[in-house]
C-alpha cells in the first residue's frame, strides 16, 4: 500500500481531496479536510531524501520533487497547519473554503519540494490562485477588492520570478534551484519576486491589507503558508545574503508602531506577522547553518503561535461579529477557555522561557550578536519588546480584559477550542522540549537556550517592556483603540496614486481643451484669410500667365523627384 502511495507526488494528495470535495457533502466532507492532512503526513514519513519525478519539458531537466532536511521541515509544518486548520473549521460547510484550504495547503507543499525554477513557478501562482478564495469567501465588498489586490500583487511575484528564472536558465544553462548573489538582473528579479511575497517593507501591504479580510478560518491558513514558503526560499537561494539583514531589522521593526495604533486586532497580528517574518530574514541574511536554523526553527514556531492567535482572534470574530479593540473587553468572562489559549499564543510569541518562540528567537538575536551587528542586536531587542506589547499584551488585554464591554456571549465551538488546544500544547512542547523542533532542522544542533544569560536577558526585556505598558495605561499616554483605518506603504496607492491619476486627468483636460482652442481658432482665421483674399478684386481672384502655371507644376515635379531619390539613399 505504502508503495502505491509513494508513486504519487507528496503534494498530490491534497489535490485528489480538494477534487473529491466538489462531490461531498456534509460531514463526510468535513472529515476529508481532516483525513487528507493525517494520511498525507503518514505516506510522508517513508519518503527518502534524494529527487523524484524528473521530467523533459523543451529541452530542460525539470525536478518536480526534491526532498532533504529543508524541505521536510516545511512539509511536515504544512502537514500540522493543515490538520489544525480542518479541525478548526470543521463547523464550515462552505465548499469553497474546504476545496480551497486543501489545494492551497497542496500547492505549497508542492513549492517547497519542487527541485528546479519551472516547477517553483508553477506551485508559486497556484499558491495565489487557491488562497484568494479564502479571501473572497467572507462575501463582502471589502474582501473582493481586498482580494483584487492580493491577486494582483501576487501574479505579479509570479511574473517577476518566472522573468528572472527564464534569465538566469539562459545565463546558467541550469533549471535548478541553488544560492544565488546578487550581481545579476536574473537574481534581481527573483530576489524582489520573492520579497513580495515574504512582505519585504514597501511590498508588504498586501499582508495587512487581505489577510484580515478574509474568513475565521482562512486566516489560519493563510497565515501559515504564502509568507513562509517565500521564507523557505530564501534560504534556499539567498542565504548569507547581508542585504537581507538589513531588510529584515526593518521589517522587524517598524510594523510596531502601526500595531500599537491599530483597532483590528486581527490587523495587528498581521502587522506581528511582519515583525516575525523580520527576524527571520535577519537569520537568513546572515547565512550561518546556527542562523539559518533559527530562521527555519522560528518559522516553524511562528506558525503554530501565531496561528494560535489568528485561531483566538477568530473565535471573537465568530461570537461577536468582529475584533475591533475599541468595543472589546470582559469577553474572558464568556469565553474564558479562549481566553487561556490566547494568552499562551501571546507568551509564545513574546518569547517568555518555557514556551516555543524563546527556543527560536534567542538563536538569531545570538547569531546576529556573534556575527558583530551590534546594532542590528539592539533593533531586535526593540523589535522583541515592541511585539511583547502590540501581541503579548494588547491581543489578550483589549479582547478579553481592558474595560467590560458588556458582551455576553457563548464559548467558542468544540472544534475551535480543540483546535486552540493543540496548538498551545505544542507551544509549550517545544518550548520544554526544544530538541523535539531542533532535531528536524537542516544542520546539526548544538545549543541550549536554556543558560543564565538567555533567560535573565529575556525576562529583565518582559519585565521592562509590561512595567512601561502598565506606566502608560496609568499615565493615559498609551495610544487608544480607535475605530479607524490607518494605512502605511499602501499609501502610495490608496493616496497618491489616486492623486497622480487625478492630476493626470485634469493636466490631459486642460491640454484637451486648448488644443480644441487653437485648432477652433486656427481655422476661424485661415477661413476669414481666404475671405479676404478670394475677392474680386484680391491677389488670388487675378487671372495667371499659363508660363507661371507651368513653373509651379515643373517645380512640384522636381520636389516630388527629389524626395523619391532622398528616401533610396
Amino acid at each position: 500500500m505504502t508503495e502505491l502511495f509513494l508513486s504519487f507526488p507528496p503534494f498530490l494528495l491534497f489535490y485528489i481531496g480538494a477534487f473529491a470535495l466538489v462531490f461531498l457533502r456534509g460531514a463526510v466532507a468535513s472529515a476529508v479536510t481532516i483525513f487528507i492532512p493525517v494520511l498525507s503526513f503518514v505516506v510522508l514519513l517513508y519518503w527518502p531524501h534524494g529527487e523524484f519525478f524528473n521530467y523533459s519539458l523543451m529541452g530542460m531537466d525539470l525536478v518536480l520533487v526534491k526532498i532533504d532536511k529543508l524541505s521536510l521541515l516545511f512539509a511536515y509544518l504544512f502537514h500540522l497547519a493543515a490538520l489544525i486548520g480542518g479541525i478548526y473549521a470543521l463547523h464550515v460547510k462552505d465548499k469553497v473554503q474546504q476545496i480551497a484550504s486543501l489545494a492551497y495547503v497542496g500547492s505549497g507543499i508542492g513549492a517547497v519540494f519542487a527541485g528546479d525554477w519551472i516547477s517553483l513557478f508553477i506551485f508559486w501562482e497556484l499558491l495565489a490562485l487557491t488562497s484568494v478564495f479564502l479571501i473572497w469567501a467572507s462575501r463582502t465588498p471589502s474582501s473582493y477588492q481586498s482580494g483584487m489586490r492580493y491577486l494582483v500583487v501576487q501574479v505579479l511575484s509570479g511574473v517577476l520570478l518566472f522573468a528572472g528564472a527564464l534569465l538566469l536558465i539562459h545565463q546558467t544553462g541550469s533549471v535548478e534551484q541553488g544560492v544565488l548573489e546578487l550581481n545579476s538582473l536574473s537574481a534581481w528579479l527573483i530576489f524582489i519576486a520573492i520579497g513580495i511575497k515574504c512582505g519585504f517593507p514597501f511590498l508588504h501591504s498586501w499582508i495587512t491589507d487581505a489577510y484580515p479580510e478574509s474568513t475565521p478560518t482562512g486566516t489560519v491558513f493563510l497565515c501559515a503558508l504564502t509568507t513562509k514558503v517565500a521564507v523557505y526560499a530564501l534560504a534556499r537561494n539567498f542565504a548569507g545574503e547581508e542585504l537581507l539583514i538589513t531588510i529584515g531589522l526593518v521589517m522587524a521593526c517598524f510594523p510596531i508602531f502601526y500595531a500599537v495604533i491599530e483597532n483590528d486586532l486581527r490587523r495587528v497580528l498581521a502587522y506581528s506577522m511582519i515583525n516575525q517574518i523580520g527576524f527571520m530574514v535577519c537569520g537568513i541574511g546572515i547565512g550561518t547553518e546556527m542562523a539559518i536554523n533559527g530562521a527555519v526553527a522560528h518559522a516553524f514556531n511562528d506558525v503554530i503561535f501565531k496561528g494560535l492567535l489568528m485561531m483566538s482572534m477568530g473565535a471573537v470574530l465568530y461570537r461577536v461579529g468582529h475584533v475591533n479593540g475599541s468595543h472589546l473587553g470582559g469577553l474572558y468572562k464568556s469565553m474564558p477557555k479562549t481566553t487561556v489559549l490566547c494568552i499562551v499564543g501571546a507568551a509564545s510569541i513574546s518569547a517568555f522561557p518555557l514556551f516555543s518562540g524563546f527556543v527560536s528567537k534567542s538563536i538569531i538575536m545570538l547569531e546576529m550578536l556573534e556575527a558583530g551587528h551590534t546594532v542590528g542586536w539592539l533593533l531586535l531587542l526593540f523589535a522583541a519588546a515592541g511585539v511583547f506589547h502590540h501581541a503579548g499584551i494588547k491581543i489578550p488585554f483589549f479582547a478579553f480584559f481592558a474595560h467590560d464591554s458588556g458582551l455576553s456571549v457563548k464559548e467558542a465551538p468544540i472544534n475551535m477550542v480543540v483546535a486552540m488546544g493543540i496548538g498551545a500544547s505544542l507551544c509549550i512542547l517545544i518550548g520544554s522540549y526544544p530538541s523535539i523542533l531542533y532535531s528536524l532542522l537542516p544542520f546539526p544542533m548544538d545549543y541550549s537556550p536554556y543558560d543564565v544569560t538567555h533567560v535573565l536577558t529575556q525576562l529583565q526585556l518582559l519585565f521592562f517592556s509590561a512595567l512601561a505598558f502598565v506606566w502608560l495605561n496609568m499615565k493615559g499616554l498609551y495610544p487608544p483603540e480607535l475605530p479607524s483605518v490607518n494605512i502605511d506603504a499602501d499609501w502610495l496607492y490608496r493616496r497618491l496614486a489616486p492623486a497622480v491619476i487625478v492630476w493626470i486627468k485634469e493636466v490631459v483636460e486642460k491640454g484637451y481643451t486648448l488644443v480644441i482652442r487653437l485648432t477652433s481658432y486656427t481655422t476661424s482665421a485661415g477661413i476669414k484669410w481666404l475671405a479676404r483674399y478670394s475677392e474680386p478684386q484680391s491677389l488670388l481672384a487675378r487671372g495667371w500667365a499659363i508660363h507661371f502655371m507651368l513653373i509651379a507644376l515643373m517645380l512640384m515635379m522636381i520636389i516630388v523627384l527629389l524626395f523619391n531619390y532622398l528616401r533610396q539613399i
